[in-house]
Formats: structure tokens, C-alpha cells, sequence
């Protein structure tokens, strides 16, 4: 008996690769954006979930809508895939964070580092692991999709592969890839990885 898990990173925004958007609200996905999440919903739909999660943030919503649609799902907000709490750097330039020391010692040391003000990566991903322990008790035998973020799906695959933290830098997960794991009691495993979907 184990859980199928589509961890799902939102579809593309104006500010990928601009600014460190966190849980800024009101962060929309673009017209880009938009045709990545009817791909998406294409392909997950031949997947026949039982369950479509998705973490509260605006872009994952929208990302979820039409997947909830082409799965006949009512997209289920999910906190255990919120983004990581960025505190002070929310909403910053990576620009402007490029000269910051507390910014280089958390892209340096990952699994000991906290952004001013917010949530670890290590808080972070002890957060999703949990809800990943009462996802696979009840849906023991389903296909669940989640709708999440690029630095937690990494955080559930390096748990998956016993990496540590530091190693995030080691692999990309890009928006609107889809990266699969198969839960179990007791263990998991990564079966693909930042998946694109055409």
C-alpha cells in the first residue's frame, strides 16, 4: 500500500528569478503561467488523483484552479505546503539581497541558517514531512497532487534521498514541474524530478 505524490511547483510569475516572493500576497501567475497550468491539468488529469492539495499562496491557487477542474477535484488548501517564511527578506530584490551576509550564509549553510524574522528550512521541511506522514495514513493507496513551492519540493525530496539541506543547490525544480514520490509507512522514494510537461 503506498501513496503516489505529484508534488507540483506553482506555473510561472513576473517576478521567477526577480524577487524572493515568499508569502507576499497577491502574487499572480502570468499569461505563461496560465498555459503551464492547463498543460498541466491535461497531463495530471490521466494520473486520476483522489486529492488535489495546494499550498494557500495566490499563484498556487490559480495554478490549482484548472488542474481542479480537468480532475473533477475541489482544489484543498494545504498549510503543510505554504512557502518558507522569508520574515524580512520577503518581497526583496535578489539584487539587493546579493550583498546581504545573512543572505549568503543561508544559501550557504541551508540546514542551519533562518532568514531574519522567519522560518528555517529545516522548520520548513520538519512542517511538510509531517503532513506527508498523515497524507500517507489516510490516502494509503492513492494519487495525491500537491500544488507547492521550489524550496519545499526540494526539502521533500532531499528528505526522500537523505540528503541534507545543503545540498538544495544541487538540483532544480522549475515552475510548473512535476516531481514524483511514492510514500509508504515507515519509508519513500523519488521516482522522477522536476518533470516538464510540453
Amino acid at each position: 500500500m503506498a501513496t503516489s505524490l505529484l508534488l507540483v511547483r506553482h506555473a510561472t510569475h513576473e517576478m521567477v528569478g526577480r524577487v524572493l516572493c515568499g508569502r507576499m500576497p497577491g502574487i499572480r501567475i502570468s499569461e505563461e503561467g496560465r498555459a503551464q497550468s492547463i498543460r498541466l491539468s491535461t497531463h495530471l488529469a490521466r494520473q486520476r488523483p483522489g486529492l488535489l492539495l495546494t499550498s494557500p499562496q495566490q499563484r498556487c491557487l490559480e495554478t490549482a484552479a484548472p488542474i481542479g477542474l480537468s480532475c473533477r477535484l475541489t482544489p484543498v488548501t494545504a498549510e503543510a505546503f505554504d512557502e518558507i517564511d522569508f520574515g524580512a527578506w520577503t518581497g526583496l530584490n535578489f539584487d539587493e539581497l546579493a550583498s546581504d551576509p545573512a543572505w549568503m550564509r543561508w544559501n550557504a549553510e541551508r540546514g542551519i541558517s533562518v532568514p531574519p524574522g522567519g522560518e528555517s528550512m529545516q522548520q520548513a521541511q520538519a512542517r511538510v514531512v509531517s503532513g506527508l506522514e498523515g497524507l500517507q495514513a489516510a490516502h494509503p493507496d492513492g494519487v495525491v497532487v500537491a500544488i507547492s513551492h521550489g524550496d519545499i519540493i526540494k526539502s521533500v525530496l532531499m528528505w526522500c534521498l537523505g540528503l541534507a539541506l545543503d545540498a538544495y543547490a544541487r538540483f532544480d525544480i522549475d515552475p510548473a514541474s512535476v516531481s514524483t514520490v511514492v510514500l509508504w509507512n515507515g519509508g519513500a522514494k523519488v521516482l522522477r524530478m522536476n518533470e516538464g510537461i510540453s
